[in-house]
């Protein structure tokens, strides 16, 4: 019998802070760990529906995710199976988790849909943060959720090779935007706004507009 096609998925936007989690978690797991030819390790990122050609090719989908379940800041909880697309979209974060509803949906709609699914959530403490990156409580979480990852795969006979010697950069993602290169090179708080483009948040960049009683 052909091994199954699994996609371990990280998705997320590592500009904004604890967003970046789904990317830094599908990161470490390939950092450490080596699979074999029919498991895909892949940086979604925000890619939506461009993810779904991928997504009709699994057998089984992992995802990771930073998700708003109203919860403690940093804590993880785990979605299985058909409830996986109610709590991507249950408090939409971000324009890629309503992307990711519509990928599951047009996966399902062409019967081309993975048989098990997974879901590794980590409920976010800051996003309002452009350029920042994870917060210590959800940070803490990427070894415990690589462990769980490790557990849920085992049950489908996928046990990949711990690497001699974990991988110093990404492979996923260019070099430039692995964790270490990231926070290594980012400015400085008095240097750079932290809340967005300056260019739009500046009110003296405005235009001058004319007055409405003139």
């Amino acid at each position: 019998m052909a091994a199954k096609k699994v996609l371990i998925l990280g998705i997320g936007n590592i500009l904004w802070a604890d967003e970046g989690f789904g990317v830094r978690a599908v990161e470490a797991l390939n950092r450490d760990y080596q699979f074999a030819d029919n498991i895909t390790l892949m940086d979604g990122g925000t890619q939506g529906i461009y993810l779904v050609p991928h997504v009709q090719k699994a057998d089984v989908l992992l995802v990771f995710d930073a998700i708003d379940y109203g919860l403690t800041p940093g804590t993880m909880k785990l979605i299985y199976n058909d409830d996986v697309p109610k709590f991507m979209g249950a408090k939409q974060m971000s324009l890629h988790q309503t992307g990711f509803q519509e990928v599951l949906a047009l996966a399902d709609f062409t019967g081309d849909y993975p048989q098990d699914l997974f879901l590794i959530g980590v409920q976010p403490v800051e996003l309002e943060d452009f350029g920042g990156s994870l917060r210590a409580p959800v940070r803490a979480q990427l070894a415990s959720a690589v462990t769980t990852a490790l557990g849920y795969l085992a049950q489908f006979g996928v046990v990949p090779q711990r690497r001699a010697v974990p991988l110093a950069k990404t492979t996923l993602a260019p070099d430039e935007l692995g964790l270490a290169e990231y926070e290594a090179g980012r400015p400085a708080e008095q240097d750079a706004c932290r809340i967005g483009d300056v260019r739009v948040l500046n009110q003296n960049l405005a235009p001058n507009l004319p007055d409405e009683q003139s």
